[in-house]
C-alpha cells in the first residue's frame, strides 16, 4: 500500500503514539530481549554496529503493518520531528543529524484524503521532488 517507508512512518506515529488508535504499540527493546539482548541496548546494538540504521525487525513490523482504510481517512495531520517515538522504535540511538527518515515521494499522500497539515520539519518532507508545489496542490499547510 504504502511507496514510502517512511512516510508511513509518519502515520504510523499519529496512529500508534500519539492518537493510540493502533495498539499495541511496537516496542523495539522487546523485540531484542526477546532474541537474547541483554543489559544495555545502546551497547548491544553499538557491538552489532546498528546504532544509525534502521533496525530490521523494526523495518518489517512497520512494513507488514496494516493500516484501516478508516484509520488512514482519520489522520488531519502529521508531525515530522527527529524525536518522534516511532523513529525510536526504528533506530533507539539516532540522533537526527542524516537523511535516515527523509520522504523521498509523496505519492503516499492518496492514502490520506483528510490530511490538512504537516508541522515541523520542512527539511524531511521537502527532500520528496517537487514537495512544495504537490503539497499546495492538494491544499496541505506545512508549517
Amino acid at each position: 500500500m504504502f511507496r514510502d517507508f517512511n512516510f508511513k512512518l509518519l502515520v504510523i506515529d499519529k496512529l500508534m503514539y500519539r492518537d493510540k488508535v493502533i495498539r499495541p504499540p511496537f516496542r523495539i527493546a522487546d523485540v531484542l530481549h526477546a532474541k537474547g539482548a541483554t543489559g544495555d541496548l545502546w551497547k548491544y546494538l553499538y557491538e552489532h554496529n546498528l546504532l544509525y540504521t534502521v533496525l530490521e525487525e523494526a523495518r518489517r513490523y512497520f512494513t507488514d503493518l496494516e493500516i484501516t482504510p478508516d484509520q488512514l481517512a482519520a489522520v488531519d495531520e502529521l508531525t515530522t520531528d527527529g524525536g518522534l517515538e516511532v523513529y525510536h522504535q526504528c533506530s533507539p540511538f539516532w540522533d537526527g543529524e542524516d537523511d535516515l527518515f527523509d520522504i523521498t515521494s509523496l505519492d503516499d499522500l492518496a492514502l490520506l484524503p483528510n490530511l490538512r497539515a504537516i508541522h515541523g520539519g520542512n527539511e524531511a518532507v521537502m527532500a520528496a521532488p517537487d514537495a512544495r508545489n504537490t503539497l499546495k496542490t492538494r491544499g496541505i499547510a506545512v508549517e
